[in-house]
């Protein structure tokens, strides 16, 4: 069954990870278990060019998207015109984690509202106190109702955040759930049976997890072929525009 891996990661990482991940390794990875096509990030917002080198050795597997941190002001705007009008890249991933802003904070605004012009889909890491927290992207994406929010990791591993991550997707039809990291089978097909068919995506989150492990808690979820479908490769497709 052919997928769209949502989000995957190219670059150095250090400290607490400690490893490596290689476009060429990745490839090789879609290649065996039939992924068509990875939204791609690098490793933080000083490695962007990480992406821009995997999009020009594999233009039709990697769908680039630009990693922002809020904090960088103007400069993480100018990135982002850049690498969108000049490179290409069509999309963006913050970690609020990572980077140590609340994910509702206004600093964060101007990056939503370039997405608006741009008309790109915003990807954000959830799922860790107290800056990626379902409530506070649900609260970002209430200010920006025109702008396609992916809540990444959908909570991640915590059963609140799960069930507040589907929680804040019912009430706000701009936000779309990506379940790499989550660890609960059961909710990706209550996220496609309550939130919306459309709006629930497979993602690996290479290199930190294995494609087989991603793929099993899609399989056994209890969803339906048509479900299967739409999980590993429709809703992908549409959200991003594949076929426009």
């Amino acid at each position: 069954m052919k997928k769209i891996d949502m989000h995957s990661h190219v670059g150095k990482f250090g400290g607490w990870a400690g490893f490596d991940s290689d476009i060429d390794t990745l490839i090789k990875f879609m290649d065996e278990y039939e992924v068509e096509k990875t939204v791609l990030c690098s490793a933080d917002a000083n490695t962007n060019e990480d992406t821009l080198a995997a999009f020009e050795k594999y233009p039709d597997r990697v769908f680039p998207v630009v990693f922002l941190n809020p904090y960088d002001g103007q400069k993480a705007l100018d990135n982002l015109k850049y690498y969108v009008e000049e490179k290409g890249f069509k999309g963006i991933k913050m970690n609020p984690l990572k980077d140590a802003f609340v994910a509702d904070d206004t600093i964060v605004d101007p990056i939503l509202d370039a997405a608006e012009k741009y008309d790109i889909p915003v990807c954000i890491h959830s799922g860790h106190p107290p800056y990626s927290l379902p409530w506070s992207i649900a609260l970002l994406a209430e200010r920006h109702p025109n702008v396609r929010v992916l809540m990444i990791h959908m909570g991640h591993g915590h059963g609140v955040y799960i069930d507040a991550a589907l929680k804040m997707a019912r009430r706000h039809p701009n936000i779309y759930l990506e379940m790499s990291g989550m660890p609960m089978g059961c909710k990706v097909k209550e996220a496609y049976d309550t939130v919306g068919k459309n709006r629930i995506m497979f993602g690996i989150d290479a290199p930190f997890h294995h494609p087989s492990v991603e793929i099993q808690k899609v399989l056994t979820s209890g969803l339906d072929e048509k479900g299967l479908e739409d999980v590993f490769y429709n809703n992908a497709a549409e959200f991003l525009k594949l076929n426009k």
